[in-house]
C-alpha cells in the first residue's frame, strides 16, 4: 500500500472486520450511540482498494463500484507526488495521522485515518483503514458518561484527597463496605474499614502523595456488604492524581476483585512485584530504596538494604568466604509495620558486619539464604552486631538475606523478616528476591563508577557534619539533611548546635553554592570558622562579619590558585546564626542571605521572624543587623536551607503556607515534625540539598537562677562567699561548696579590683552543670598568666581554670562578664 504512511503498531485480528452482518451491525450501533459512524476500507500491498464500507461512501461521495479494484492513490488530494509514493517503510504494522483526501465532489477533506496491517485466514496481507465520520448533532455524552463510567465500574472505584480522605467512591465502593459515598466522604480507610489491609494501603497512599509513582496492594479483605464474613481477594492499583501544573493533589484507587481460587497472598503478589520498578535510576540511594519498596508489604514486612562500604571496583577480587568484618552503608530501610524495628545505624550511617556473621557468609558464598530467628547463627549476630539488634524485637521469626551480585561482583545486601502474622519465607520467596536484587545490583553497579566522586563528597560531607547533637538543657533539637537527588552531586548545606556560655545556644544553618568535594570542603572551612568564633562568644552580627572576611580570603586563594576558575564557592554563602538565652527566653538572631526562621508559637500560629536580610557571605563592605525576641517556652524554631522551598514547582508564598502547615499541625515529637516538613515540601528527591532543624524551646526558671547585685567594696567578697554557699545548701550541692567559694572569691575579687560598677555574682544550676558568673561595666578583658615565685597576685584566673571544667569572658555593649563551668558528675 505505497500510499498510506505507517508506524510499528499493534497486528487486528485474523478476521475480516469489514465482512458480514456483524460489522454492520456493529457500525450502526455506534452510529445510534454516539452521532458517529466508522468508514472502513482495505488496500491491498500494490495500493488497489479492495473494499468499500457505505460509511465510506457517505464520507467521500463514492460509491464501492467507483473505487474497489482502483489504486487508492486516486482519493489522495496529492496523489501524484513522490512523497506518499514512498510510504509506508517495509516493516512497519500501524500509522495513525491525518491525510487530505479529494471529495467526490472535488472539496478537500483533512480526514484522520488509523490504518492496520492485518492479514487474513486465507493468507493474503492487507492494510484496514479506518475513520470516524461525524454524524448529525446530538447530545453530549462526555460528562454523563464519565459519570457513569465511575459510578458504574465493575472495579472498586475512590479518590481521596491530600489527607487521605475519601471524597469520591463509587457504587462497587459503596457496596464493599456497606456504606454510601455520603457516610464514608471526608473519613479516611482505616476509619471507615479498621484493618491491618486499611491500614497498608493508606501507608501506599502516602507513599503516592510523597513520591507520585503508582503503588499496588494486593490483599485478602473481609466482606462487608452483601456475603459478609466471606473473605476476597482484591488487587488495589493506587495512582497520583495530579492538576495542570503536574502537582499531586490526590490519589486514586482502583480495586480488582479476583475470582480465582483462593491463593496465599504471597503467591498472588509474585507477578506483580517481579514487574516492580527496581534499577530504573542511576542514583544508588534511589535504587536502594526502589529494591525496598517493592519488598515492603508485599514480600517483607521490613527490609533493610545495605550497600559495601567503598563500592568496590571493578579490578577488585570478590569477597573470600573468609573475609570479615565486612563494612556497609545503610542506604535504605522500610516498614510495613505501625512500630518500625529502630537501630542504632540510620540511614547513611556505616556499620560493620561482624566475622562468620549470616551476611558475610551469603556474601561470600554469593547465594541468598532463608533462616528462622532461632537459628543460633541468626542468634549470635543478632547478639553481636547492635545494628541487628531489631531482630529480637517486634515478633521477628523469619530471615531472609540476598547479596547484591551483578557481573560477578557484590555491591550489597538486602536483608529482609517477616513477622508473627505472616507465614515463614519460602523458596519462590527467596527466587522472587534474588531477582528484584540482581536488578538493583546491576542499576548500582552501572552507576558506582560515575558516582565515585559522589561518594568521595558524601564521605566528606558526613564526616563534617554533626554526627551528634551536644547535651545541653536549652532546646530539644531534631535535624534532618537530604543531599540532591541530582547528578550535580552533594552540596554545601550545613547545620551546627553549639553549647555557649551560660546555659546559651547557639544554632547555625548555612549553604555554600555549588556541589561537589569543593563545596563540601568550603562547608568544612566555614562550619570550623564558625565554631571558633562561636567559642569566643562573639554576638552573631560580629560572627557574621567576621566570617564575611574569611570568605573574601577563601576567594581570593582560589582565585590565585585557578585564575580562569571559578571561585570556591564563598560568594553567594549564606548563613544564618541565633542564639537562644533560656535564662532570659530571649533569641539572638542575624542572617547573611539566608531565609529567615519560622517560629511555632506555644498557642500554635506560625510566622517568620522579621530579621534583616543582610547580603550573603562574601561581598564585604557592607553590615549585618540583629534582632532579639522574647520566645516563650514550648516554642518552636525552624531553620532550613533553601532547597527545602525550591524543591517543588510554584512559588515561595505556596512552598511557605504548606511548610507553615506542616508546623502548626500538633506533634508529640520533634522528628514527628522534621518528617512532616519533608514529607509535605518533597514530592522527590530534592534538586538542592535541604537541611532543616527544629528546636523546641525550654527555660530556665527561677528555682535554678539566682543573681546578687554587688558593692565595688572588697569587704563584699565574704558575703558572696557566704550567699553563694547557702544557695548551694538550697540546691542539695554542698559538695560542691568549696570549689564554689574559691570560683566566686577570685572572679568577684577580679571584678572588684580591676572592674568597674556595677558588678553582678549570677549562679545556674543547669542539670550537671554548675555556672558561676560575675559581670562588671569594664570593658577590660582578663588574661591567665603564670605568677613568677615571690608575686603577691597572678593567680586567680590560673586556679579558677584549674578548678572549673570551662571559663572565659563573653563581652556586651556595655561591660563583660567572666564565667565558670564547673561539672556537678559525682556529687
Amino acid at each position: 500500500m505505497e500510499q498510506l504512511p505507517t508506524s510499528p503498531g499493534e497486528r487486528p485480528e485474523d478476521t475480516n472486520p469489514v465482512h458480514g452482518a456483524a460489522h454492520d451491525e456493529r457500525a450502526s450501533t455506534a452510529t445510534a450511540a454516539t452521532a458517529t459512524a466508522t468508514a472502513t476500507a482495505t488496500v491491498s500491498d500494490e495500493g488497489i482498494v479492495t473494499e468499500w464500507s457505505e460509511d465510506a461512501r457517505r464520507l467521500l461521495g463514492y460509491a464501492a463500484s467507483e473505487v474497489v479494484g482502483s489504486p487508492a492513490s486516486r482519493l489522495l488530494a496529492d496523489g501524484g507526488s513522490e512523497t506518499v509514493r514512498r510510504i509506508p517503510a517495509p516493516g512497519q504494522e500501524r500509522w495513525n495521522g491525518t491525510v487530505a483526501l479529494r471529495h467526490r465532489d472535488g472539496r478537500r477533506l483533512e480526514v484522520p485515518l488509523l490504518a492496520h496491517r492485518w492479514t487474513s485466514t486465507s493468507g493474503i496481507a492487507q492494510w484496514l483503514v479506518v475513520s470516524a465520520v461525524a454524524g448529525e448533532p446530538g447530545t453530549s455524552w462526555a460528562e454523563p458518561l464519565q459519570e457513569w463510567t465511575f459510578a458504574q465500574s465493575p472495579c472498586l472505584l475512590a479518590v481521596f484527597d491530600a489527607d487521605l480522605r475519601l471524597v469520591r467512591a463509587n457504587t462497587g465502593m459503596e457496596k464493599m463496605l456497606a456504606l454510601t459515598e455520603a457516610e464514608m466522604r471526608g473519613l479516611r480507610l482505616p476509619d471507615i474499614a479498621p484493618d491491618p489491609v486499611s491500614d497498608a494501603t493508606e501507608r501506599s497512599m502516602r507513599r503516592v502523595l510523597e513520591t507520585g509513582e503508582p503503588q499496588q496492594v494486593d490483599a485478602f479483605v473481609p466482606s462487608r456488604g452483601a456475603g459478609a464474613g466471606a473473605e476476597q481477594g482484591w488487587s488495589t492499583s493506587l495512582a497520583p492524581l495530579r492538576d495542570p501544573e503536574g502537582r499531586v493533589r490526590a490519589v486514586y484507587l482502583a480495586a480488582h476483585g479476583r475470582t480465582a481460587p483462593p491463593v496465599a497472598p504471597q503467591e498472588m503478589l509474585l507477578p506483580n512485584l517481579a514487574g516492580a520498578p527496581v534499577g530504573t535510576t542511576s542514583d544508588t540511594t534511589r535504587t536502594a530504596e526502589q529494591l525496598a519498596a517493592a519488598a515492603v508489604p508485599g514480600l517483607a514486612d521490613f527490609a533493610v538494604i545495605d550497600l559495601l562500604e567503598p563500592l568496590p571496583r571493578e579490578d577488585e577480587a570478590s569477597l573470600s568466604p573468609a573475609a570479615g568484618p565486612v563494612t556497609v552503608c545503610r542506604t535504605a530501610v522500610r516498614s510495613a509495620m505501625e512500630e518500625t524495628p529502630q537501630s542504632p545505624v540510620g540511614v547513611g550511617e556505616t556499620t560493620l558486619y561482624p566475622p562468620q556473621s549470616p551476611p558475610v557468609a551469603c556474601l561470600a558464598a554469593g547465594r541468598g539464604a532463608v533462616f528462622a530467628t532461632t537459628d543460633p547463627a541468626i542468634a549470635r549476630w543478632a547478639g553481636q552486631d547492635p545494628g541487628a539488634a531489631w531482630i529480637n524485637e517486634y515478633g521477628t521469626h523469619s530471615v531472609m538475606l540476598v547479596p547484591l551480585r551483578a557481573a560477578g561482583t557484590t555491591v550489597g545486601l538486602a536483608v529482609f523478616s517477616r513477622q508473627q502474622h505472616r507465614e515463614p519465607f519460602r523458596p519462590e520467596d527467596l527466587r522472587l528476591a534474588e531477582e528484584l536484587a540482581s536488578r538493583a545490583a546491576l542499576s548500582v553497579h552501572k552507576a558506582s563508577r560515575p558516582s565515585r566522586e559522589h561518594t568521595s563528597t558524601m564521605t566528606l560531607q558526613r564526616s563534617l557534619l554533626p554526627h551528634t547533637l551536644p547535651n545541653q538543657s536549652a532546646l530539644d533539637i531534631a535535624t534532618r539533611y537530604l543531599p540532591a537527588g541530582t547528578e550535580a552531586g552533594v552540596g554545601g548545606d550545613w547545620f551546627d548546635v553549639i553549647p555557649l556560655s551560660g546555659a546559651r545556644v547557639a544554632l547555625v544553618v548555612g549553604d555554600v553554592v555549588g556541589h561537589g568535594i569543593r563545596a563540601s570542603a568550603t562547608m568544612g572551612r566555614l562550619r570550623t570558622a564558625v565554631r571558633t568564633l562561636a567559642d569566643v562568644d562573639l554576638p552573631p552580627d560580629e560572627l557574621l562579619t567576621h566570617l564575611d572576611d574569611l570568605i573574601i580570603h577563601l576567594s581570593a586563594d582560589e582565585a590565585d590558585r585557578e585564575s580562569a576558575g571559578e571561585s570556591a564557592g564563598g560568594i553567594g554563602t549564606t548563613c544564618l546564626y541565633v542564639v537562644y538565652d533560656p535564662v532570659t527566653s530571649r533569641c539572638t538572631v542575624a542572617r547573611a542571605g539566608h531565609p529567615p526562621p519560622a517560629v511555632v508559637s506555644p498557642e500554635g500560629s506560625v510566622y517568620l521572624l522579621d530579621v534583616p536580610a543582610g547580603p550573603p557571605l562574601g561581598l564585604g563592605g557592607l553590615p549585618f543587623e540583629t534582632i532579639e525576641v522574647e520566645l516563650p517556652e514550648g516554642s518552636i524554631l525552624a531553620l532550613y536551607t533553601d532547597g527545602l522551598l525550591q524543591a517543588r514547582d510554584h512559588d515561595i508564598d505556596e512552598a511557605l503556607d504548606s511548610m507553615f502547615a506542616a508546623l502548626a499541625r500538633p506533634a508529640a515529637t520533634l522528628e514527628t515534625v522534621c518528617d512532616r516538613v519533608l514529607t509535605t515540601m518533597l514530592s522527590h528527591r530534592p534538586d538542592d540539598d535541604v537541611a532543616l532543624l527544629v528546636a523546641r524551646t525550654r527555660a530556665l526558671h527561677a528555682d535554678k537562677v539566682v543573681i546578687w547585685d554587688l558593692s565595688s567594696d572588697p569587704s563584699v567578697v565574704g558575703d558572696a562567699r557566704r550567699q553563694a554557699t547557702e544557695q548551694l545548701t538550697a540546691w542539695g550541692l554542698d559538695e560542691a561548696a568549696f570549689v564554689t567559694e574559691l570560683v566566686v572569691s577570685e572572679l568577684v575579687t577580679n571584678a572588684i579590683r580591676y572592674g568597674q560598677p556595677p558588678i553582678q555574682l549570677r549562679l545556674i544550676h543547669e542539670d550537671s552543670t554548675l555556672i558561676c558568673e560575675v559581670s562588671d561595666a569594664s570593658n577590660t578583658a582578663p588574661h591567665m598568666r603564670r605568677a613568677r615565685t615571690f608575686d603577691e597576685g597572678g593567680r586567680g584566673l590560673m586556679l579558677v581554670a584549674q578548678l572549673a571544667q570551662r571559663w572565659g569572658t563573653r563581652h556586651a555593649p556595655i561591660g563583660k562578664t567572666i564565667w565558670a563551668e564547673q561539672s556537678l558528675v559525682g556529687f
